[in-house]
């Protein structure tokens, strides 16, 4: 849509005339964030709109990594951050959150597994996914063995994000083998990112940065601080606790549309640039496509185990944002995570 000056007549705004072009024009209170990819800018005025209805800017790369997010006036739920802070200071409280997140991130991935296993149409595949499945349920039984005097020891932490890493490990292990189509171009190695190193790598970082960027947007939402985590270590510009959030979300709301866009020839090796030094990163179109199915699996709903209610998938990270709360409060014995049926 042509925009024009204001002092135009009617009768003189031809094309030609126009200063600028409008693709798109949306209600305000239709969004709930804004991301902004690349050499991007937003108007003051744009920018007050948004932080006077609560929609935050987030400006990120063009590979999805997050550089600074724009909100308006900080919540003030002072009491849940001081037990967020104090529950992060506590090594046994926050082995037990930890705990429970990498159960619901291991639950997940198995769930993806055996889906796939029973999908496949060959019998080698088959016997791996089976065997990466078994895996997994036995590291989720160790996890289960877990007493409170065995969070209490010296070292819990370390040892559960070693059951983490060995979880994910046995994951991307037969990751490629729920992959139907192009698999050659599509084949997983090993994780890489900051840049990543080839296609698989690159669609990863881009869905796992959008998953980040909606529970950094949920946890800002219920006043919890996405900065102060319990899984994750703590650093500069780190967001720990959505890193944390993030773990149950990864195998179905960015593993599992990654899987399906390469099995529908949605994505292929036309939609990657190769840049120097071997950083791989999407073209425009590739990004779009993504974020548009991104969108649209966000619309799909799922009924929650715990609270007996369908919800939005765009509502899942908020939700369990709220159970995080009402765990650092007190009001629930323990965090639990998000596990679809």
């Amino acid at each position: 849509m042509p925009v024009y000056p204001p002092d135009l007549s009617p009768e003189e705004r031809t094309r030609d005339r126009a200063v600028d072009c409008r693709k798109l024009s949306l209600p305000i209170h239709n969004l709930e964030s804004i991301c902004a990819f690349g050499q991007i800018t937003i108007s003051p005025p744009a920018l007050g709109l948004c932080w006077e209805h609560g929609v935050a800017v987030n400006f990120l790369t063009e590979t999805g990594y997050l550089q600074a997010r724009l909100t308006g006036v900080a919540d003030t739920s002072v009491v849940l951050r001081r037990a967020q802070f104090r529950a992060a200071d506590d090594p046994v409280r926050a082995a037990a959150v930890a705990r429970q997140i990498i159960a619901g991130k291991l639950q997940n991935s198995r769930n993806s597994l055996l889906r796939a296993a029973r999908e496949t149409e060959f019998a080698n595949d088959r016997a791996q996914l089976t065997t990466a499945t078994d895996a997994l349920a036995r590291q989720l039984q160790e996890l289960a063995r877990w007493t409170p005097d065995d969070l209490r020891q010296a070292g819990a932490l370390d040892a559960l994000r070693g059951a983490e890493g060995m979880g994910s490990t046995t994951y991307f292990g037969v990751f490629t083998l729920m992959l139907k189509q192009q698999r050659d171009s599509f084949a997983f190695v090993s994780r890489t990112r900051r840049p990543p190193r080839d296609r698989i790598n690159c669609l990863f970082s881009f869905l796992y940065a959008l998953v980040r960027h909606d529970c950094i947007a949920a946890l800002t939402s219920v006043g919890l601080d996405p900065f102060v985590g319990f899984l994750h270590a703590q650093l500069p510009n780190r967001p720990a606790l959505a890193l944390d959030l993030m773990e149950e979300f990864r195998p179905w709301l960015a593993d599992r549309p990654a899987v399906t866009l390469v099995n529908r020839r949605q994505i292929g090796p036309e939609h990657f640039l190769v840049r120097e030094g071997g950083a791989v990163e999407f073209t425009d179109a590739g990004r779009k496509t993504v974020i548009t199915a991104y969108q649209q699996r966000k619309q799909e709903k799922l009924g929650h185990p715990l609270l007996e209610q369908e919800f939005r998938i765009g509502q899942l990270p908020f939700v369990q944002a709220r159970i995080l709360a009402r765990c650092l409060r007190g009001d629930l014995t323990d965090y639990l995570p998000f596990v679809p049926k």
